[in-house]
């Protein structure tokens, strides 16, 4: 690591990566500054490349800092400074392309650092695979009034349901209140297949603990029960990354975690400064995952009985088109009523 002029130059993957302004606090209410930070994806880039490189990225920046601010960022273009930039070509559900940063390896990251990204959202395939979704993301949502030990009950719910479908699991916390449950797949299926796993699973979920858990889309008929969002699963969907640190006063870290430590995981105590010393004592529960990949046939099978038993396919976000056998995009309260 050498410093210049304002700027740390840190020597990653074969390239110099400058951090410019580095004592710039980026987390006011702990210190932090943006050097802490990449010094935090320095320590963890082992289990960090393991889950999302290879990946598109899209990047939200904080310019002023955690607390401040934010926009996403899509489009990616390398430039002179740094010709090395890789990207890749991804698309939005209206059809409109960009050039997304693709995680190749840490310098790609320390450059998204750089240029104040305090949250990396993943998509489920990777860039040389773009036609094939190979990770089903359940996203264990908090409605209000959830607690985290209602959402530890769910995960454990969700984890015995995939276990009965022979289907291996990991989870991670979401950094803030949640919890995201991972299945590493076969590069077989698309992401309108995996979403329609996602959505099964949720429904069986639901019919197994009605009064925990719901896959109802409209949050009027969730009352005080964990949401299973199956729309995290939709094409052209990111999901919040693991290892990566929000932008929240806790400066906390969506952290993968063993399932033998779900009743005792503390999201609040993962953070910039614990979790490197964490993955140093303990090494990365998700290791083993990419040379695990599982099969999504047992859910498919179980969309398919929901279908044939009449019920149409889930609610889509607003921001999709209109979907085949999807019921009116209108919350029920609003719907009009038919004589």
């Amino acid at each position: 690591m050498a410093k210049t002029d304002d700027a740390e130059v840190l020597e990653v993957a074969d390239h110099q990566v400058r951090i410019t302004s580095p004592d710039r606090v980026v987390f006011p209410e702990r210190g932090e500054t943006k050097l802490d930070l990449a010094r935090y994806y320095l320590a963890v880039e082992r289990p960090l490349m393991a889950a999302m490189g290879g990946r598109p990225v899209l990047l939200q920046r904080f310019p002023g800092g955690a607390g401040g601010p934010s926009f996403f960022q899509k489009r990616v273009a390398p430039t002179k400074a740094d010709p090395w930039l890789t990207t890749t070509r991804v698309s939005t559900p209206n059809g409109t392309t960009a050039d997304a940063l693709v995680a190749v390896d840490l310098a790609h990251v320390l450059w998204a650092v750089n240029m104040g990204c305090l949250g990396f959202h993943v998509w489920p395939h990777t860039a040389a695979d773009p036609e094939h979704a190979d990770e089903l993301r359940m996203d264990l949502d908090p409605s209000p009034g959830v607690t985290f030990p209602m959402i530890q009950e769910a995960a454990a719910e969700t984890r015995a349901l995939f276990e009965e479908l022979g289907i291996v699991s990991r989870p991670k916390t979401t950094g803030n209140r949640g919890i995201h449950v991972y299945a590493r797949l076969q590069p077989r299926w698309d992401s309108y297949q995996v979403r329609a796993a996602g959505v099964a699973m949720a429904r069986e979920l639901e019919r197994r603990r009605p009064d925990l858990i719901t896959a109802a889309w409209w949050k009027e008929e969730r009352g005080s029960r964990v949401f299973v969002d199956y729309n995290q699963n939709a094409p052209h969907k990111t999901v919040f990354g693991a290892w990566s640190v929000r932008a929240n006063a806790h400066a906390q870290v969506s952290t993968p975690f063993a399932w033998d430590e779900l009743a005792s995981i503390e999201p609040r105590e993962l953070t910039i400064a614990t979790v490197p010393a964490r993955v140093a004592a303990t090494g990365d529960p998700w290791a083993d995952a990419g040379a695990d990949p599982q099969s999504i046939e047992p859910l498919l099978a179980m969309h398919e009985r929901d279908m044939a038993d009449g019920l149409m396919d889930a609610p889509w976000p607003p921001v999709y088109p209109k979907m085949p056998n999807e019921p009116p995009r209108v919350a029920p309260s609003r719907a009009k009523k038919v004589p």
